[in-house]
């Protein structure tokens, strides 16, 4: 979506003499800044896994909440819900618009954008074009060193999530963090639990396909663009209900708290700064049964339909976002054997994060 929607201003400013020299000036010095940042961070020295877990984040798990249940919940929310729930600073984003939602509106290009956007939703609404579909749930859970262990039953024995640590070395006392800090260690009276969830809107592809077929890229463009809005808006929905049925029974956020997630817990995706391998979400669509909602993954692990959003749900007060950052060998060999496949198959899926040049080309696993 994000590609899609950039061509037409690109386009657009090549197609002008003058603001595409001014595009080419400005793709140089961008190019330039990135090539520095990159380099500035390869340059920054790692600790030896053992220090960086040493120094793992301390928390503290004296007040466990406790889901009112296990197992998985449905969620189908009407469209009109999720309108109310949409963060449009991203819609405009997907544009490459730049201002903060609403005073964005003032700009006659995103007046008239929005205008056109909502008129084609109440559309989609009225007619039932699209529909929203998740799912959520709870498992008892404990951290086993930077492993997540999840206690899912004889559906799924044994089920682990390999967490990955911060090992970048640093001047001050800032802690390695790995998501794995934030679960409770297996112990008597521990009783910790994790969540996850998915959730997909369906038909944005068919109704796209249709607009194409009229020649109408700009509606077909502004309908996975507004689903993917809806997707987004689902898990915040689901989130909330989440956050209701284990810690928060009476959370009333704000819109604006909602949109600035200041709230307890989060909701980590796998392919994110955090959790930053996309082959973990297979475990995760498994354990959810999310095929039952119409989610599926390609070959690469990325969800289907596009319009889907999934990850895992952490509810312990100091959970926090964060980037893992460059990792080096000593991790790479270490989360490999927890995860149970060759060196080469993690060093794949983690490229972007090595800090070093594999001995062997990265390989993935056979299909």
């Amino acid at each position: 979506m994000l590609d899609a929607s950039r061509v037409v201003g690109v386009v657009s400013d090549l197609l002008d003499p003058g603001r595409a020299a001014e595009l080419d000036k400005t793709n140089r010095a961008e190019q330039d800044r990135l090539r520095t940042e990159h380099a500035s961070k390869q340059r920054r020295p790692l600790l030896p896994l053992w220090q960086a877990q040493a120094n793992k984040e301390k928390v503290t798990f004296d007040d466990l909440a406790v889901p009112s249940f296990t197992g998985t919940r449905l969620i189908e929310p009407d469209l009109r819900r999720l309108r109310e729930l949409i963060d449009w600073q991203f819609f405009f984003l997907a544009w490459e618009l730049k201002g903060k939602y609403p005073a964005i509106l003032e700009q006659p290009a995103a007046r008239e954008l929005f205008d056109e956007a909502n008129v084609l939703l109440d559309e989609i609404i009225d007619r039932g074009l699209l529909a929203a579909h998740g799912v959520y749930g709870f498992w008892p859970a404990s951290a086993d060193g930077d492993d997540i262990v999840v206690d899912a039953g004889s559906r799924l024995p044994g089920l682990r999530f390999p967490m990955l640590r911060q090992q970048t070395a640093r001047t001050d006392n800032r802690p390695h963090r790995s998501l794995a800090d934030y679960i409770a260690p297996a112990g008597p009276g521990a009783g910790d639990h994790i969540g996850a969830f998915a959730v997909c809107v369906t038909g944005a592809e068919a109704l796209a396909r249709h607009y194409e077929q009229q020649n109408d890229d700009y509606r077909a463009i502004t309908v996975k663009a507004l689903a993917d809005r809806l997707a987004e808006a689902c898990a915040e929905y689901a989130h909330l209900e989440a956050r209701r049925a284990w810690y928060e029974p009476a959370a009333q956020p704000t819109l604006e708290e909602l949109h600035t997630e200041r709230f307890r817990g989060i909701r980590p995706a796998f392919g994110y700064p955090a959790c930053p391998d996309h082959s973990e979400k297979q475990k995760l669509v498994d354990l959810l049964d999310a095929g039952r909602i119409g989610v599926a993954l390609t070959e690469s692990f990325a969800m289907t339909p596009a319009a889907s959003v999934s990850g895992l749900l952490l509810g312990h007060p100091g959970a926090r976002y964060f980037a893992v950052g460059r990792i080096g060998r000593d991790q790479v060999e270490d989360y490999a054997a927890r995860k149970g496949v060759p060196v080469e198959e993690a060093e794949y899926w983690l490229r972007p994060n090595l800090a070093y040049e594999p001995a062997a080309p990265a390989v993935r696993a056979a299909s």
